[in-house]
């Protein structure tokens, strides 16, 4: 029988986080338990669901085989407190980590090629799949959404606009709701990735944005404005 690891998950991107624990044994994935998280208060209590799940679990940081994590699109705060926890766990515990997109994740879920979430201002985080080609993430807007050719068949979503965006831009696609994706759906998708050696850098991995900071664009146009003599 083979023999089994422990996988942590950590997805802070959405309104609503959460941390989950896995057992790998061979190709099984076996969620023992998900912690629910508050959007607002990530950097509050996501050290501490951790610890608290793996102890309920019985399982030491050490112990684990590496971590998977979420690591955007979605919130620049909640991907940065993600990322910025799972960074120290990994270098101070010396584990691998396996970073994913959220669209992956929804897409996976939902059992879609194409995958949308809402990026607020009237605008999606867009994963598109075409035959021979490798998926590729955007921000899209109305205008992108209508200059795509072909429309897609079917697309994953788990928000109401993103839905309204989409039923305007595609009337024909198939619209396939899911509930968000968490951290044990992550683990689903990718447990098996990472025990089979599928890495990510810690030292330069950042986060799947897709779209640059208020501070990023608003401090670019100040700069930009000429100051009084």
């Amino acid at each position: 029988m083979p023999e089994s690891m422990f996988v942590l998950g950590i997805d802070t991107c959405g309104p609503a986080g959460s941390v989950a624990l896995a057992r790998l044994t061979g190709e099984l994935v076996e969620i023992l338990g998900q912690t629910e998280l508050e959007g607002r208060n990530y950097s509050a209590t996501l050290l501490g669901a951790i610890r608290d799940l793996l102890a309920l679990n019985g399982v030491e940081l050490r112990a684990l085989a590496g971590i998977v994590v979420v690591y955007g699109p979605g919130s620049f705060t909640g991907v940065r407190v993600g990322l910025g926890t799972v960074k120290g766990l990994a270098e101070g515990a010396q584990l691998p980590v396996k970073a994913v997109s959220r669209l992956e994740v929804l897409a996976a879920k939902a059992g879609a090629p194409w995958a949308a979430l809402d990026a607020h201002r009237h605008e999606v985080f867009l994963r598109v799949s075409g035959a021979g080609s490798e998926p590729r993430e955007m921000l899209a807007g109305a205008a992108e959404l209508a200059g795509v050719n072909p429309a897609p068949e079917r697309v994953a979503l788990c928000d109401e606009a993103a839905q309204t965006l989409l039923k305007a831009a595609w009337p024909a696609a198939e619209l396939v709701w899911s509930e968000p994706p968490t951290a044990a759906d992550a683990l689903r998708l990718c447990a098996t990735r990472l025990a089979a050696g599928e890495h990510d850098d810690v030292a330069v991995l950042d986060g799947h944005y897709l779209r640059r900071s208020d501070a990023e664009i608003f401090g670019e146009a100040a700069a930009a404005t000429p100051q009084p003599a």
